[in-house]
């Protein structure tokens, strides 16, 4: 799963990276948790936009978001099938900037988070899936996704399930759905390859979602690590998981 993410690239670095026009200016974020305001890169009338998008996707059918549950992953086996999904696999698909994740582990008997990064450093690109809602009194959300497959060679040790990454010279194939049908564009759902992203165990603080700070990503040495364990956290709050009768694989949860 990608419950969690961290954007540091300074904004011009972003732009220069994704090609999009508009100039925007942002703060680094180290905790980007669901339901938060998202920078999304989108194919628009040929060109490329910078978007904000609530991360967690509401379709475009959904009457009730208070009723739905919050998607913010999807799964690539069935993004081509799954009604949530296949109308923004054709139409609306997007990445997302981030230069690592947050996972969570089984270590000791203990879940420890981590932080997850690309071993060459700087941005990397989520693959996302956009809709926008439209209101019964007119408003307007924009939504997103982000796509995770099964994790393979290193990752697959974390986690069984890692985001998608688009290679920076697939960014087009996978922006433009008039060119590129989905079949192929599914293609792209790839996992990493071994030894592509690099990780460290970092502090429990990232647990909360208040916590936002560049402490966050540091390595947390063995004896941080035992002071936390003598500490026994409060669970996250449960988040409403859609269940196998809705038909999202329960792509709803938060990890």
């Amino acid at each position: 799963m990608c419950g969690r993410y961290v954007i540091l690239s300074p904004p011009e670095t972003m732009r220069q990276a994704f090609g999009y026009a508009e100039q925007p200016n942002f703060p680094p974020r180290y905790n980007v948790a669901p339901t938060q305001p998202v920078p999304v890169v989108i194919l628009e009338n040929g060109g490329r936009h910078f978007r904000l998008m609530r991360w967690g996707l509401i379709p475009a059918w959904v009457r009730d978001p208070r009723q739905f549950a919050l998607l913010i992953n999807a799964r690539a086996e069935t993004v081509l099938d799954k009604p949530a999904f296949k109308n923004a696999m054709k139409r609306r698909r997007c990445l997302l900037p981030a230069d690592g994740y947050y996972e969570w582990h089984q270590s000791e008997g203990r879940k420890r988070p981590v932080f997850i990064r690309p071993g060459h450093g700087g941005l990397v690109a989520f693959a996302g899936l956009a809709e926008t809602w439209n209101g019964p009194n007119g408003e307007e959300l924009d939504t997103v996704a982000i796509i995770t497959t099964v994790a393979r060679g290193d990752l697959a040790t974390l986690h069984p399930r890692v985001p998608v990454t688009i290679a920076p010279e697939s960014h087009e194939r996978w922006l433009d759905g008039n060119a590129v049908d989905t079949g192929e564009a599914a293609l792209l759902l790839r996992a990493p390859e071994n030894g592509e992203f690099v990780w460290h165990e970092v502090s429990v603080r990232v647990n909360r979602v208040a916590n936002d700070d560049e402490q966050l990503t540091l390595p947390i040495s063995a004896e941080q690590a035992e002071a936390e364990a003598v500490k026994t956290p409060k669970k996250p709050a449960a988040r409403k998981v859609a269940s196998a009768a809705s038909g999202n694989d329960g792509q709803g949860s938060l990890f």
